[in-house]
């Protein structure tokens, strides 16, 4: 329980440097408001289903990146402009980072969901369906992100992050797949584990 409440308090202390003076306070709220939304599910659902400390430390790391990117906007993270301008790339690619756990993170809760609850009983089809989740997730978010820029018109510019790059849609649902396809290779092994132990 210790170690719950120590990723809370982290959660915390980066959930009040984002909202002091970001960037663009409106892109702040979009950006950050799936990571208030995510954390008040898992405490209001804490005593009736509690995660393994692993995918809690996952949740945690995907709410920092949504944090970081609406203190910046994704479009002006610091540490990738000058990754940027190290390797002569020509955008900013902190979303990226942000679309790849997009995909690895719910991966890792859709499986330990899917395994606790029994949801799937044929195991030949478990990774396939969990990567299918997560890329509907991925259209959904791109839907949403679509739909703002269209009722916000150039305010929703910094939230949507494009930076002109014209295959920036696909590209977000690409790097989504791959999170989800490289989360289940690598951590169904430690999540396994760490499910046995409950």
């Amino acid at each position: 329980m210790r170690y719950i409440y120590i990723m809370l308090n982290i959660f915390v202390g980066t959930f009040l440097w984002s909202i002091i003076n970001p960037k663009e306070s409106f892109t702040c709220f979009l950006e950050i408001i799936p990571a208030i939304i995510g954390v008040l599910i898992l405490i209001l659902t804490f005593r009736r289903f509690r995660f393994t400390n692993f995918t809690y430390f996952l949740i945690l790391i995907h709410c920092i990146i949504l944090l970081i990117g609406g203190h910046y906007t994704y479009a002006e993270v610091p540490f990738f402009d000058y990754i940027r301008e190290v390797f002569h790339q020509s955008r900013n690619n902190y979303d990226k980072v942000g679309h790849f756990a997009q995909g690895l993170v719910p991966a890792m809760i859709i499986r330990e969901l899917f395994i606790r609850k029994m949801v799937i009983s044929n195991k030949s089809f478990f990774n396939f369906i969990i990567v299918c989740v997560c890329l509907a997730i991925s259209a959904a978010y791109e839907w949403i992100e679509w739909l703002i820029s269209i009722l916000t018109g150039d305010g929703g510019d910094a939230f949507l992050g494009t930076q002109g790059y014209v295959w920036d849609t696909q590209s977000d649902m690409l790097f989504a797949t791959m999170g989800a396809i490289i989360g289940l290779i690598l951590f169904s092994k430690i999540q396994d584990r760490q499910i046995a132990q409950l």
